[in-house]
């Protein structure tokens, strides 16, 4: 079981030059060599401009926003939401259809993270906090992270105002994933955001125009697999007979990296789980795609 202790890096959040997305961000610690002594720390890179690094949000994964040329519904409204509450103000993009901030007021706004491990790809698996939330961290120190504490991360409020959905590793510790799913749970009840467009249960997927910003919204991990099947199957514009031939659930298959691994719940997280692949809870008739857990059941394992 994962501990709920965090490293606290004290830093600032960085925009400008940047692109910026729901879930986030760039960060500058304030320390050299803050992140010795996370898990994986070989693998962080940070920029040769100004030593920043990309963030991956704990527990939450928003509406994708530039993925390759694709985005999702909410993927716009998610950044901006979450770069007021940090508190970047007059922002300017590079051009109209642009995720590269060009301006932003202030430039850098101080913050801090609390991390303990570094994904795949280099970023630190971060709870974010505001500097008015770090009074009583000191940087460096490890912490134990509990219900008070998480409760002020803007990782909470990301799933309690629904502008994220709740995506939860093994890494997450146990009493973490119970409190983002209440919130989360909440926030769907009430319809907020990503839950009153959400259709990742059963999608239509001929091409990515049925993924787009005007079109359906699904689970971004999931909307990134289909993404990836529908450029590497090259089904858009083929005849109607031959989409579909080779269906999401076989192209996951013969594709490991991408057929995650998953643990099924029961709701209050009481009974043994259950270890299946992706393509297990994916059922297609023709053009429909049905994921057949609910999204609150399911804790992807860590790679």
């Amino acid at each position: 079981m994962s501990p709920p202790f965090y490293q606290v890096i004290l830093g600032q959040f960085v925009i400008v030059g940047k692109e910026p997305d729901g879930d986030s961000v760039r960060f500058i610690a304030k320390r050299r060599n803050a992140y010795r002594g996370l898990y994986r720390d070989d693998r962080i890179k940070p920029s040769r401009q100004d030593s920043s690094v990309q963030l991956r949000f704990e527990g939450v994964d928003a509406p994708e926003l530039h993925y390759g040329k694709a985005a999702q519904p909410l993927g716009k409204a998610s950044r901006d939401r979450l770069l007021a509450w940090i508190g970047f103000k007059a922002i300017e993009f590079a051009g109209k259809n642009s995720n590269s901030v060009r301006e932003a007021q202030p430039e850098v706004i101080p913050g801090a993270i609390l991390t303990k491990a570094v994904e795949t790809n280099g970023r630190p698996v971060s709870y974010v906090l505001l500097a008015a939330d770090t009074d009583s961290l000191k940087d460096g120190d490890w912490v134990q992270v509990n219900e008070s504490l998480l409760l002020q991360t803007l990782n909470f409020r990301l799933l309690a105002e629904g502008m994220a959905y709740y995506t939860v590793y093994t890494s997450t510790p146990l009493e973490h994933r119970q409190l983002l799913r209440q919130a989360t749970a909440k926030a769907r009840e009430k319809s907020r955001g990503v839950w009153e467009l959400d259709t990742t249960d059963s999608f239509t997927l001929k091409s990515q125009d049925n993924l787009g910003p005007n079109s359906q919204l699904i689970l971004p991990k999931l909307f990134r697999r289909c993404t990836d099947y529908l450029k590497d199957t090259s089904l858009e514009g083929q005849d109607e007979e031959d989409i579909f031939r080779d269906t999401l659930r076989n192209w996951l298959l013969s594709n490991p990296s991408q057929n995650d691994r998953v643990l099924l719940l029961d709701s209050i997280e009481t009974l043994p789980s259950v270890e299946v692949q992706l393509s297990d809870l994916l059922r297609q008739s023709n053009k429909r795609i049905f994921f057949q857990p609910d999204l609150l059941d399911v804790v992807f394992v860590e790679k």
